[in-house]
């Protein structure tokens, strides 16, 4: 099915074209026309499947029919739609996405986050904004100095509902939607359903359309996944080794804390390998400029903490790197997910020690097939990695 029968308008349509999008993903066949219909929708999809675009490019189809509506015209200090993201990098980027696929309509976003100062952004509220962006700290600061006002709001967007609760946002959410006035249309979107997520879903939206995409749907198919066991203190070594002989141009790797971060840049450099990082320690500017040049390659291996796990689009990334096993299982599919994008191949390595064989577990548990394993006869391997048992079950849960 091409874009051209989901409902979608001429200006969207070549904005699609210039991206070089053949055919809509499986999450934007089943949520545009949806999303048009003026439904409300809980949808599960992994990061890859393409959600952004199965909510952006209804919200601007819907808010561009109707510029011609003298009824509907902007007042200052507020807003058409709302999407609340988790992180800065998201709200960034989904911005981003809304600027692409809008570029032939006259409609205005902002992304609004803390971390930078408030007055510009204050500035751009005053005229009004079609479509915010935000994270709930700053949007409830805006909200509570009256910067801007959603007696107009007519869609609500909550995107990655389970990283907002995973990282506690839950009393922030309820604040802002107490906020919002009860006639709207509720969009929610989540890698996975938990029960937190449908308490939540049902104090939001009643009457929803529910929308799932099967788990593997979006990684497994296009992203070779591979391992290798190593011992940690051969990490870094193995890591330069790999970029050397196997030649990578590119890399996103993922590391669990900034001190490691910062450590892992300096023994590449070491090594000849100029590389970059982005954690929690370094300013939101700094951040924005590092990614910026990774995605247009002036920068080819990125060193990140969790912060940049969620949310990032890199477009073409060839590779991601587990450099450290993540503790969830969650966070290793967010992380693959980097890769694989818009029916692109991509690869996914993850390097094991001992001490992550109950995380490498639950993992292939969750895949239902055991990681590929290769060897690099340059480290032997002193602490050996077992086998995985795809049923195991930790301690604690055996009955």
């Amino acid at each position: 099915m091409p874009f051209s029968k989901l409902g979608l308008s001429t200006p969207l349509l070549k904005a699609i074209a210039d991206l070089d999008y053949a055919k809509p993903t499986e999450i934007q066949k089943q949520a545009i026309p949806v999303v048009l219909s003026g439904k409300d929708i809980i949808a599960a999809a992994q990061t890859g499947t393409g959600k952004t675009a199965s909510f952006v490019l209804p919200l601007l189809e819907k808010l561009s029919a109707d510029e011609n509506d003298e009824e509907r015209n902007l007042r200052g200090k507020r807003v058409r739609a709302l999407i609340l993201t988790p992180t800065r990098e998201l709200a960034i980027q989904v911005e981003a996405s809304i600027a692409q696929y809008g570029k032939y309509l006259n409609i205005s976003s902002m992304a609004m986050y803390g971390g930078i100062e408030i007055e510009p952004q204050k500035q751009r509220l005053i005229w009004g904004i079609d479509i915010l962006v935000a994270t709930p700290g700053r949007l409830l600061d805006m909200a509570h100095q009256r910067a801007v006002h959603f007696d107009q709001l007519e869609t609500f967007v909550l995107d990655e509902a389970d990283r907002m609760l995973d990282m506690g946002f839950i009393d922030d959410i309820n604040k802002i939607i107490e906020r919002l006035p009860e006639q709207r249309q509720n969009l929610l979107f989540s890698a996975t359903i938990s029960d937190d997520v449908r308490a939540l879903a049902k104090r939001t939206i009643h009457n929803a359309s529910e929308i799932s995409i099967a788990k593997n749907s979006a990684s497994k198919p296009k992203i070779a996944q591979w391992l290798v066991t190593v011992d940690k203190t051969n990490k870094s070594a193995l890591l330069s080794h790999l970029i050397k002989e196997q030649q990578w141009q590119q890399a996103l790797i993922f590391i669990e804390t900034k001190h490691g971060a910062a450590k892992l840049v300096s023994q590449l450099e070491k090594r000849g390998i100029a590389a970059e990082s982005i954690h929690s320690g370094r300013t939101q500017a700094v951040r924005e400029q590092i990614l910026n040049d990774f995605k247009a390659g002036r920068i080819n291996f990125l060193v990140a903490t969790g912060i940049a796990a969620r949310g990032i689009d890199i477009g073409e990334l060839s590779r991601v790197v587990n450099y450290d096993l993540p503790d969830k299982v969650d966070d290793y599919i967010h992380r693959i997910g980097r890769t694989g994008r818009a029916g692109k191949s991509g690869e996914a390595v993850s390097f094991v020690a001992k001490d992550n064989f109950r995380n490498l577990c639950a993992i292939e548990s969750h895949l239902d097939h055991v990681i590929e394993r290769r060897e690099f006869e340059e480290f032997p391997v002193k602490k050996v990695v077992p086998i995985s048992i795809l049923n195991y079950v930790p301690k604690n849960r055996r009955s």
